[in-house]
């Protein structure tokens, strides 16, 4: 070579390791399907049964986490309501004579048992 470097590369097929090792940067590959192709196909049904279900829950999870969520803003709704409607009332049991609180009279209790000598 030009450059002085010796180094020979060995050239490989298409889908030969060691193409695939240079191309990975010297790992080897993990092959896309850990299981083997001659898999019997009950196996292959209880796999794809297994992986039905797991989407599936993956669905019902994301459904439930919506609905936590949307239930989490209807409470924060309504306690702000809540709130709103009771400083409203305060108001009006305050603005009104007949909520107004009457503390009673010491003296009338005592100018009513004040004869009798207990």
């Amino acid at each position: 070579m030009a450059d002085g470097c010796d180094t020979d590369i060995p050239l490989a097929d298409e889908g030969d390791d060691a193409t695939s090792s240079l191309q990975m940067g010297g790992r080897t590959p993990r092959p896309a399907n850990p299981l083997p192709r001659d898999e019997p196909e009950e196996d292959q049904e209880e796999k794809a049964r297994l992986i039905s279900q797991v989407l599936e829950l993956q669905n019902t999870l994301d459904d439930l986490s919506q609905r936590v969520d949307s239930v989490k803003e209807e409470s924060l709704k309504l306690r702000s309501e809540n709130q709103v409607l009771g400083q409203y009332i305060q108001n009006l049991m305050a603005a009104s004579s007949v909520f107004q609180s009457t503390a009673p009279k010491q003296n009338a209790k005592h100018e009513l048992f004040g004869s009798f000598n207990w």
